[in-house]
């Protein structure tokens, strides 16, 4: 037993650093009406109430005061060991304020098990990561570089990082939250880590979990949620974050004193210098009987960190959008929840929060049509919003098709770039509802496959079925993608998938090196679609080899093997991080595909495979 934990924790450990990093880069429901579920849960587990309709996601994460806006993990321990030691008054005031935040016995939750999703809820099982380490799984979270390829994958990720699970028996169930709170941040995920952050009472938070725990309030540009905090954490660590929270919290008591007491003296001793420490003064000047008034001034500034972004938005200081090149899409997706920004200035947020499955397609649904309807909206604003009516209520199917083309086409406020066809992929969650509405029709021609793809990107599968009576109505490049959308997204096979099909597509694909080919047979294969007969010369033809041999690989299926939804969840993650579609090999779609098979998990597995025939 020992050795088999011992094998695991090795594969599971070299599985982050193994698998190539393609290009660095509250809980909602997942299964909306017509999202058929046909997966075997595991025999010994029991299976999860299914959802039944979408609902807004969460969003939002963060880092601490003059360090890298998404350092690697070491460096988030350590982000400021020169930290001068805190005045003995200092101490004395927070041993009182701690006395007052005391919690007794009978009140405190258990570390034992962690996490706001219940499987009534649509969580996993709280036995999803098995008995592997969670020294292993923490190193692999710290190692893997978010937001992923897969807005399905990652939707699937915050389902298992937020569930209700064991924590493992060999790390403290507070840096075991940390750790998940830590990925669930770097994925656009702020609200959800906070959420999953508040799951530990504040008198169990370690070192490590003060330091995610700052990142969360400044990703959600909630700085007043560092007092509850404050008494407790500058005992545990000397990031300069939170001597200047002391700073901060004391303006926010309107002790205006003592607050300019503690910033005299952080400039004094360098704790923060330039427009780090004039965000902090600003920040301290939105508190009661402040006369303090600060000018800030980016020039000069040339990356944005959690806590330039987490301050300035709190203060409502306008961020320049070149510094928003500088970090990760994710901080967008926090930006798309800020409580200070109006939604003019969450628009840009908003795309990169849907592109990247942080909103779900409801969600941005509301924001859109609520953004409309101002007065302070601008052309562009008001043009969306009146496509986005024409696609749901327009007079005819011809109309609604008109406007969802034209919804796709448009440029997304943040200028990511477009997928096959001129389609932007972020669009489509957004229109889902109104694809599936439509009635089947071969009239839709050249746009039928990304009417498919928007059905599917909301999870709408049983609609999308009933496209498949349309495909012989079809020619070209709109009844070949329409085909592999299918073949891969619906619940059971409905369309042709043999070996001369299945051919016939890969020979007509005109990606270079037949990518989005070969990953068709890839996702077959994984999905077990494959002709039996013909199925091993296909999967050799594209590349496809089925026996693991490299670590990641290895470490998946040998959790697909023990059942380990959640560990197979998390490596899937880790399976498709990097921001192009073009850079996944059809390899590591096969072994993530399939080991999502495998453990129940075929809905997620359809969705990413339909998932790539959309953005190949």
């Amino acid at each position: 037993m020992r050795l088999k934990r011992t094998y695991a924790l090795l594969c599971l450990s070299a599985a982050a650093l193994a698998i190539p990093v393609l290009a660095q880069g509250g809980p909602e429901s997942l299964l909306p009406p017509g999202f058929g579920d046909q997966s075997a849960q595991p025999p010994a587990r029991p299976q999860p109430a299914p959802a039944q309709s979408p609902a807004p996601a969460s969003a939002t994460p963060a880092q601490t005061t003059p360090t890298p806006l998404l350092p690697n993990a070491s460096t988030v321990d350590t982000a400021a060991a020169a930290m001068p030691a805190a005045t003995n008054g200092t101490e004395n005031a927070a041993d009182e304020i701690a006395e007052k935040y005391d919690l007794p016995p009978t009140a405190r939750r258990s570390l034992d098990v962690i996490g706001p999703l219940t499987p009534a809820l649509g969580g996993l099982e709280q036995s999803a990561f098995g008995q592997v380490s969670g020294q292993g799984l923490a190193r692999i979270m710290r190692a893997t570089s978010a937001p992923f390829l897969s807005r399905w994958a990652s939707i699937l990720t915050r389902r298992a990082l937020l569930s209700q699970t064991d924590t493992p028996g060999d790390i403290n169930g507070a840096d075991w939250v940390a750790e998940r709170a830590w990925l669930l941040l770097r994925m656009g995920e702020a609200d959800n880590a906070r959420l999953l952050i508040q799951s530990v009472d504040s008198d169990q938070f370690t070192k490590r979990l003060y330091s995610v725990a700052m990142q969360a309030q400044l990703a959600t540009a909630d700085p007043a949620g560092f007092c509850p905090l404050l008494p407790r954490a500058r005992d545990f660590t000397d990031e300069p974050g939170w001597f200047m929270a002391q700073a901060i919290c004391a303006s926010f008591s309107a002790d205006q004193g003592m607050a300019s007491a503690l910033l005299n003296q952080a400039q004094r001793r360098g704790i923060a210098r330039g427009i780090d420490y004039r965000l902090a003064e600003k920040t301290v000047g939105a508190g009661p009987n402040s006369r303090r008034s600060v000018k800030i001034e980016w020039d000069g500034v040339s990356n944005l960190t959690a806590w330039r972004f987490g301050l300035a938005t709190a203060t409502n200081v306008e961020i320049p959008a070149a510094l928003y090149r500088t970090a990760g899409p994710q901080v967008r997706a926090w930006e798309a929840r800020a409580p200070s920004l109006s939604l003019v200035q969450r628009l840009p947020g908003t795309a990169v929060a849907t592109r990247l499955g942080v909103y779900s397609g409801a969600a941005s649904l509301s924001f859109y049509s609520a953004l409309a309807d101002r007065e302070d909206a601008d052309d562009a604003a008001t043009e969306r919003g009146e496509l986005l009516r024409a696609a749901y209520a327009g007079p005819s199917p011809t109309a609604r098709i008109e406007a969802m083309r034209q919804y796709w086409n448009l440029q997304p406020a943040d200028g990511w770039f477009a997928g096959p066809a001129g389609v932007h992929y972020g669009a489509l969650p957004v229109i889902a509802r109104a694809a599936a509405a439509l009635p089947a029709t071969a009239d839709a021609g050249e746009d039928t496959p990304w009417l498919i793809a928007a059905m599917l990107s909301g999870g709408y599968d049983r609609s999308a079925a009933r496209w498949t009576n349309v495909l012989e109505g079809l020619a070209g490049e709109a009844r070949e993608r329409s085909w592999a959308l299918l073949a891969t997204g619906l619940p059971t096979a409905q369309v042709d998938l043999s070996a001369n099909r299945i051919g016939g597509f890969v020979s007509a694909d005109a990606s270079e090196g037949q990518l989005l080919g070969h990953c068709l047979v890839a996702a077959l294969g994984g999905l077990d679609r494959l002709p039996a007969a013909d199925r091993a010369r296909l999967l050799q033809e594209a590349g496809v080899e089925t026996t693991p041999r490299r670590p990641w690989a290895r470490a998946i299926m040998a959790a697909a093997g023990r059942r380990e939804r959640g560990t197979v969840a998390l490596l899937a993650g880790v399976g498709m991080q990097g921001q192009d579609w073009r850079r996944l090999p059809p390899q590591q779609l096969y072994f993530v595909v399939s080991a999502l098979r495998q453990v129940g998990l075929d809905p997620y597995a359809r969705m990413i495979a339909a998932e790539a025939m959309a953005r190949l």
